[in-house]
């Protein structure tokens, strides 16, 4: 995939949260989301808004639509929202706590061969959350990270082939708690 420019990135990300406002349930998160790309806007500057935009267009990740009351409306293509979801996972990252609960995250895998790519991402992008891994589909990490993992699987469509075992008790605690917090 081509690299887009830190605009672009932030646009995308930008456009993908007003997408998801119109899916929350809660009036927290609902402010919490819009607090948050109102002042992402802001940041951006004017004319390299713009420009951006402009390229997106021409990329065919954005498309402007006219509305009923004579307004337009920017939306995310299909390739748009796939590209924003590629930048979120890109930027993800866990949340390590003050306080261990003691609990390890284990992700297990078999993705068949035919699915080599979404293999050789999902490995990749659990490597960069900061899973160790434990033998070649299976990693593990001591911190909460249901959401993150969630989005990745469905984001390539792995559902079937990936399980996600939360466990207080593992053989290997002394080595695994030596790697994570001997840092």
């Amino acid at each position: 995939m081509k690299a887009l420019g830190g605009v672009q990135q932030e646009i995308l990300l930008l456009l993908l949260a007003g997408a998801s406002l119109y899916f929350t349930r809660t009036p927290k998160r609902y402010h919490r989301i819009s607090d948050r790309s109102g002042k992402g806007w802001k940041e951006l500057g004017k004319v390299r808004t713009e420009r951006s935009v402009a390229g997106m267009y021409r990329s065919k990740m954005i498309d402007l639509r006219l509305q009923p009351d004579g307004t337009w409306k920017m939306v995310l293509t299909d390739r748009g929202k796939k590209r924003a979801l590629y930048c979120k996972i890109e930027s993800m990252e866990i949340r390590k706590p003050k306080k261990w609960d003691k609990k390890w995250r284990i992700v297990l895998f078999d993705i068949p061969e035919k699915r080599k790519g979404d293999r050789d991402a999902f490995r990749k992008w659990i490597k960069k959350l900061g899973f160790l891994e434990l033998q070649k589909s299976v990693f593990a990490l001591p911190y909460d990270c249901r959401d993150e993992f969630d989005f990745i699987v469905e984001f390539l469509g792995l559902r079937k082939y990936v399980r996600f075992v939360v466990t207080d008790d593992i053989d290997n605690d002394a080595y695994l708690k030596s790697r994570f917090f001997s840092r």
